[in-house]
């Protein structure tokens, strides 16, 4: 992987936060990904929150899989702790890095691929073990990647850009953090900058597991079997001197609507989005509520934004096994092993 380093010079003037520093000391290297992915906007809306949160680059950890979306992290607090993982398997990953340091603010990013495919599993139970971290899915309903197949949260019926119809029913990953025990769960467009960066501040400050869902558009394209061009028929027709690539760049795609209202958002291919942003007084403490009001949206294929729900009392998995406040990491020899009289104590518990 290639990054190019952002230039050290900036303006002199900048506004800096509470620790003396500016929105830049937040940022990453110069992002590979294709002009316009919103990708970009869900790492910019990172930087935005934690800048104005004052909080310290170096207490976070951030971990990805495979996906474009994993690749975003290096986009974002470059004097912070990150570890890409393999593909799918984010969550172990950050249980290892939660579990070792509880002290750490644990940013996990993933994509639809990532999260709903290969890491379903991995998903569903991180979210029930409600392991302290900030769990984001930047959601774009395709392997961008591999140039365009369906992913798992891709809508029956949507079709790609030459038509053809996705055919199976789509993972709501939305639905199942609420069903299994989410503390706090949100969606969001990448698009609104308005909605989405006060969504990752709140889940910032969440104590447990916080799920956001970010719609991402993807503006490349999707490579489908049929197609004369497709790096497979190209592949098979021809005599390859070296591998290329061109991606033509595309606006950023943005959104800025009022609660309570919906919003029609034209895509690359001409298809269009539908996004409700949940009303005012939307009851974000009825998780029964919240999976009815999804379920719904779905029903009139809109796409529901804004927090759909939060547990005002929610535990993570230190509250839950009763570790030490200290971080594990930071315990001594003596600490782990506090010898045989403890030990015989212990054992002498459970007769």
């Amino acid at each position: 992987m290639t990054f190019v380093v952002k230039p050290r010079i900036r303006h002199p003037q900048l506004p800096v936060n509470d620790l003396g520093l500016t929105r830049r000391d937040y940022e990453g290297a110069v992002s590979t990904l294709c002009a316009g992915c919103g990708h970009d906007s869900v790492s910019a809306a990172i930087v935005a929150a934690c800048a104005e949160l004052s909080l310290p680059p170096h207490r976070f950890a951030k971990i990805s899989g495979i996906g474009c979306s994993s690749k975003t992290p290096s986009y974002f607090l470059n004097k912070s702790h990150g570890f890409n993982s393999v593909h799918g398997r984010m969550p172990s990953v950050a249980t290892g890095a939660n579990l070792a340091n509880r002290s750490l603010y644990c940013v996990g990013v993933s994509g639809d691929g990532d999260s709903a495919s290969i890491g379903l599993g991995q998903f569903a139970h991180i979210v029930r073990r409600r392991i302290n971290m900030v769990y984001i899915v930047d959601n774009n309903g395709t392997y961008g990647l591999t140039k365009g197949q369906f992913s798992a949260t891709n809508d029956r019926g949507s079709t790609s850009k030459k038509g053809v119809p996705n055919l199976y029913e789509p993972i709501d990953l939305v639905s199942m953090a609420l069903q299994i025990g989410a503390g706090f769960v949100a969606r969001s467009f990448s698009g609104d900058k308005k909605q989405l960066v006060p969504l990752i501040k709140a889940a910032l400050a969440h104590p447990g597991m916080a799920f956001l869902d970010v719609i991402s558009p993807c503006v490349a394209f999707n490579n489908h079997n049929g197609s004369t061009k497709s790096f497979d028929y190209v592949r098979g027709h021809s005599e390859r001197l070296m591998e290329a690539d061109f991606v033509p760049a595309q606006a950023e795609i943005t959104a800025d609507y009022d609660p309570g209202t919906t919003e029609d958002v034209r895509m690359p291919d001409g298809s269009i989005l539908r996004l409700s942003k949940v009303a005012r007084d939307f009851d974000v403490h009825d998780r029964i509520g919240a999976l009815e009001y999804v379920q719904r949206s779905q029903e009139r294929g809109e796409v529901a934004t804004g927090l759909l729900y939060v547990d005002p009392d929610a535990a993570d998995c230190h509250d839950i096994l009763g570790t030490v406040k200290t971080p594990l990491n930071a315990l001594t020899e003596a600490d782990l092993c506090p010898g045989e009289a403890a030990l015989e104590r212990l054992n002498e518990s459970f007769r």
